[in-house]
């Protein structure tokens, strides 16, 4: 779908001369690339963990989104200038109804698009999917403020309309770029979960038979993958088997809530707290904390 509209689009902005047009076609251009790039990104975070990996390799995914912002903001730099030069220089766009037809074609064949993704949504799950559902969402709007600002220079006589509303194309991509390269960022961080997932996940564990309370909760993602390690206090006169048990049980119904996470518990006697790599005194995870 992307490379139909990327000839599409192409021909369009060569035929009309349109700013608005070509930021359109850059955003085409790079969902191309960004395609790809996801699609290796995501087949290598895909594969399993191996000797030299032992975590995985799901911050390939972050790597590869932070290949795609390089390119983005590269692309909005180019159109940012080329709309600033337009608007020096007074220069006219022309063939708006051929600009504004191909936009629609376009609109509509990313409704197309974003109907078959959701579908897959649907079926897989797939977080990689759902983020790209989410940017092709975007080019419904880019395509719309194309046909906005070809009418708006041609039929209503506003001259600077186009390369405006490219400028505001080029400042949207940017922004997008930014969001992208935060959530990558936080990824190779290990940037802990969400303040709700946190909590939902304290609840459960804090539920699990034979614990009594559990501390030092660490939490972080690798592309579709989750961790989560903690600490949990158990009767002191537990024995090894009895604790083994309560552990497989609790990983378990953790697992199961949290599908794809790994779970890691290390057990403590009752009210003992291990200060090793801690970074607060009190480390008892409750709900509210």
């Amino acid at each position: 779908m992307a490379l139909f509209l990327l000839g599409l689009k192409a021909w369009a902005a060569w035929t009309t001369g349109s700013v608005a047009m070509l930021g359109s076609l850059a955003d085409t251009a790079f969902d191309v690339c960004a395609s790809l790039i996801t699609l290796y990104g995501v087949r290598l975070a895909a594969q399993p963990a191996d000797y030299d990996h032992r975590f995985g390799h799901g911050k390939a995914e972050a790597l590869a989104a932070l290949v795609q912002v390089a390119l983005i903001a590269v692309s909005a730099a180019a159109i940012l200038w080329r709309a600033v030069d337009r608007l020096r220089s007074g220069g006219e766009t022309q063939g708006a109804e051929f600009g504004i037809g191909v936009s629609a074609i376009a609109i509509l064949s990313t409704f197309l698009l974003l109907a078959y993704q959701r579908r897959v949504i649907a079926r897989t799950g797939s977080v990689a999917i759902h983020a790209d559902n989410v940017h092709y969402q975007s080019d419904l709007l880019l395509n719309g403020s194309v046909i906005v600002a070809l009418v708006l220079e041609q039929f209503a006589g506003l001259r600077g309309a186009d390369p405006v509303f490219g400028i505001g194309i080029a400042l949207w991509l940017a922004w997008g770029a930014w969001q992208a390269s935060s959530q990558a960022i936080d990824q190779l961080m290990d940037r802990e979960w969400p303040e709700e997932r946190r909590r939902r996940f304290v609840e459960l564990a804090n539920a699990q038979a034979g614990f009594r309370g559990i501390h030092d909760l660490r939490t972080r993602t690798s592309g579709a993958h989750d961790f989560a390690q903690f600490h949990a206090w158990v009767d002191p006169q537990m024995t090894i088997a009895e604790a083994h048990d309560i552990v497989e049980a609790a990983e378990h119904a953790l697992q199961s809530a949290f599908p794809g996470a790994e779970v890691l518990i290390h057990l403590d006697p009752e009210g003992q707290i291990d200060r090793a790599g801690q970074y607060d005194e009190d480390l008892r995870e409750t709900p509210e904390t």
